[in-house]
């Protein structure tokens, strides 16, 4: 799992090289191409971004959702100097975290949680590219971390390699290769 962490200062944000960032939406509605160009013009306009992997140990540990929140609490305390205000895509990150407020659907409603969402998945691709040449029969290059049939079936087959979780449900590979057989 990869979280980012993106701080503007809108102040700065008034000239030529903002132009690229009229594009921000949420990650999964844009094409590689979008991301990765967005990436670079995220990356130059911010004041500070920072990137946090968690590993699917440490997600197998706590459980993917306080995984993400912790990445995220995480995120928000490494952003310097902090924000006047933090924006978090969906949900109350508790009294741990800097005060923040919640967008639900933040990715399509706020510039700088577009900005994290592209951070973020662009860089979780990135991994997942270089994961796929060390383990090229599950295909990490075209699934991307998302599970899909041909991933499950390959998982079943030869068993998770070491960067799978292990607390994920073994049952749902064999559901959606069964689902796959079924539509056929």
């Amino acid at each position: 799992m990869v979280v980012a962490g993106v701080l503007f200062d809108y102040e700065t944000l008034r000239d030529h090289r903002v132009r690229p960032l009229t594009g921000l939406n949420d990650s999964k509605q844009l094409t590689k191409e979008e991301r990765e160009g967005l990436f670079g013009a995220v990356v130059s306009c911010a004041q500070s971004f920072t990137v946090r992997v968690i590993s699917p140990a440490e997600i197998d540990r706590n459980g993917l959702h306080r995984s993400n929140l912790e990445g995220m609490r995480s995120c928000l305390h490494s952003l310097a100097p902090p924000a006047e205000a933090c924006l978090v895509d969906g949900f109350r990150l508790g009294p741990a975290a800097p005060e923040h407020l919640a967008v639900v659907d933040g990715d399509e409603r706020s510039a700088a949680i577009a900005a994290a969402s592209i951070v973020a998945k662009v860089v979780r691709d990135r991994a997942m590219r270089r994961m796929d040449a060390l383990f090229p029969h599950y295909g990490f290059s075209s699934h991307v971390g998302y599970i899909t049939p041909r991933h499950s079936a390959a998982v079943r087959e030869r068993g998770p390699s070491e960067v799978h979780r292990r607390s994920f449900q073994a049952l749902c590979y064999e559901d959606l290769v069964e689902l796959e057989e079924a539509r056929s």
